[in-house]
């Protein structure tokens, strides 16, 4: 059988290309940041496709960006922050490999993306107010998800080390 898929999951910031980059050296696996491969299909960043099409749009790239690379085998996947909280991302992805969910208090989400102007969801007046209704609303659709959950809120070598001891 080929080696299954890491699928990493989790609210925008909480380290899921940081670590899935670290994650891939340590396992001998390709890394693909999946809003990275959508721009690249797009040939423009994600906050372009959103101000140009919309979130709709941006949404079924990213439905056919989960179906191909789940159609690919011994990849770590960082899912985008909206991703798995559609069922038909989480079934086919499912379908190739494990999601780890990369868990973190909304507080230290807050922190780490204080100065953070490229997530579309939050480029806002009350961006607070809304990461915390976004965050409220995605964490649990993320733990439903979820194969393996991991405390993010440690280094990123760390949550790597976490992430290889339970799978």
């Amino acid at each position: 059988m080929k080696q299954k898929n890491i699928i990493l999951c989790g609210f925008m910031g909480c380290g899921k290309s940081t670590v899935g980059t670290l994650l891939a050296k340590k396992s001998g696996m390709a890394f693909v940041d999946l809003d990275s491969y959508i721009e690249k299909q797009e040939k423009k960043p994600i906050t372009k496709i959103f101000a140009d099409s919309g979130e709709g749009y941006f949404r079924e790239l990213e439905r056919n960006a989960a179906r191909t690379l789940s159609e690919k085998r011994g990849i770590v996947i960082a899912a985008g922050g909206g991703t798995l909280t559609f069922p038909e991302n989480v079934e086919v992805l499912k379908k190739s490999g494990l999601i780890v969910l990369l868990d973190i208090p909304v507080e230290a989400v807050a922190v780490r993306l204080r100065n953070d102007t490229t997530r579309p969801l939050l480029n806002r007046p009350d961006k607070d107010q809304a990461m915390r209704e976004l965050y409220d609303k995605r964490l649990p659709l993320y733990r439903e998800a979820a194969d393996i959950i991991v405390n993010a809120d440690n280094s990123p070598m760390q949550v790597c080390r976490e992430i290889m001891s339970a799978i």
